[in-house]
């Protein structure tokens, strides 16, 4: 649809950015931190860990400062289960809850609205050696854990993010390393895992507007439009196939608290559905999203299955493989260029992506995570030139801008990442930040934050809350 006149962004956008616990911070094992599964996961050979990471947890301050000199409006962030629970229940440590409660004031300090994402793939490792999310015990480890958020934070958070990504925690489980191999159906004991998640992900959103009248919560999956290899009917099926399997299952349980048919389907013609306890659906209803939160890097492809053992594509990430027989066969999107890590570039993706939520749910959307990885180097003069990441923000913000015209409720954007960090799978070399942080994959060097051109970029940015691209 073309639009002679682009609505504006709403005046009080939240525009900022976004990083992880475990990909920042650093302090693995400071200040009583236990480990989590991500500490001790097998890591890509050749990449470095996420031990120290940029060093967050000890220059918080200058962080904040370097964000606020941006002009960011919201800060959206990760609290580190581990740092609050070490073993993941039972004791509280208390240089946790000070540390994130001295972040949290340090970012109102500077007028930015911190966004809190409760879970970001790091589980503490104590649940996992129980099980992990294949324990019941789990969930109640994560009310227990939501609560004490609530306690301690909810005086100063208004937003709240209960799991991120968890439908790539459970169609790429390799991606952070720690799928248990030695599982005898592990694609059923990921499908059981989930549905503990979404009961856990219900009874927190329960509870903080329990506790928090005033509050916001939502969920924060990786949400992007899958288009059909072509016009041929089969390949459309597919792709509703995928886009159900995919997206709307973690989407329609959060919102409606039932699974969607078509996923409801594929699990029972593949014997993964899982057990559901006496009263999980009465929780799963209780649930009640306040908005909307989801990620978007790219669009999919997908085309009728085969079935003949070839349905499987690599993304970019060579980590993870798109393709379900019998469901869709993982294609590629001859229309799209790619980043040099091979992830596809769909600006107008996202426009049809915030429109298909926004119509599906009719709840308020923020998008927390959307961003280029890049091999940024490093110049004289402490200069990176990054026209390449401009070009990526502006046009998908040209896309944000309009979806609103088309009628979508966006309240914020928080691209990934705010500053440089560990990327998952590529480690520090692969660089996300508009702050650029000076340190190799094994040489942390000095740590230093270096302000690149996009920086200055988005900077001018938020000032003309969004006019300026």
């Amino acid at each position: 649809m073309l639009h002679q006149h682009l609505k504006p962004f709403p005046e009080n956008f939240l525009w900022g950015g976004s990083t992880s616990a475990y990909q920042f911070e650093g302090a693995w094992n400071e200040d009583g931190k236990g480990p989590s599964v991500v500490d001790l996961a097998n890591h890509v050979v050749g990449v470095t860990d996420f031990k120290v990471a940029s060093d967050h947890y000890h220059r918080y301050k200058e962080d904040a400062a370097l964000m606020a000199e941006m002009g960011f409006k919201a800060y959206r962030f990760s609290i580190a289960w581990t740092r609050i629970y070490p073993e993941g229940s039972g004791k509280l440590n208390m240089k946790g809850i000070e540390f994130y409660s001295s972040l949290i004031d340090e970012l109102i300090k500077y007028g930015i609205e911190p966004i809190v994402t409760m879970y970001h793939f790091d589980l503490p490792y104590a649940l996992e050696a129980k099980g992990g999310w294949s324990n019941r015990e789990t969930i109640a480890a994560f009310e227990q854990y939501a609560k004490t958020l609530f306690e301690h934070f909810g005086n100063r958070v208004k937003y709240w993010l209960t799991i991120n990504e968890q439908n790539m925690l459970i169609l790429h489980p390799g991606s952070i390393g720690t799928l248990n191999e030695q599982l005898e159906n592990p694609q059923k004991e990921l499908y059981q895992q989930n549905h503990h998640m979404l009961v856990a992900q219900a009874k927190a959103m329960a509870l903080c507007h329990h506790m928090l009248p005033d509050a916001k919560i939502g969920p924060a999956p990786n949400i992007g439009a899958i288009y059909p290899a072509s016009s041929s009917p089969e390949d459309v099926l597919a792709a509703d196939n995928y886009a159900a399997i995919r997206n709307w299952l973690y989407l329609d349980m959060a919102v409606f608290g039932t699974y969607n048919h078509i996923a409801w389907s594929y699990l029972l013609e593949k014997g993964y559905e899982p057990v559901i306890a006496d009263g999980d659906m009465e929780i799963l209803k209780q649930g009640r999203p306040d908005f909307i939160a989801f990620n978007y890097y790219t669009s999919q492809t997908v085309g009728e299955s085969k079935n003949d053992g070839n349905d499987f594509s690599h993304t970019g990430d060579q980590h993870e493989i798109v393709g379900e027989p019998g469901a869709y066969r993982g294609s590629v999107n001859p229309h799209l260029q790619k980043t040099e890590f091979g992830w596809e570039i769909d600006p107008v993706g996202f426009r049809t992506t915030l429109r298909q939520i926004y119509s599906r749910y009719r709840l308020p959307l923020i998008v927390t995570e959307n961003g280029l990885g890049a091999f940024d180097k490093l110049e004289d003069n402490d200069v990176v030139q990054d026209p390449y990441r401009i070009d990526f923000f502006r046009k998908h913000i040209e896309q944000i801008q309009l979806a609103i015209t088309d009628g979508v409720d966006v309240f914020g954007f928080c691209p990934w990442s705010a500053i440089d960090l560990v990327s998952t799978h590529q480690g520090s070399s692969k660089r996300y930040g508009f702050i650029y942080v000076d340190r190799d994959e094994f040489d942390l060097k000095e740590l230093r934050r270096i302000r690149k051109q996009s920086f200055y970029w988005y900077q001018q940015l938020i000032q003309s809350n969004g006019e300026i691209r």
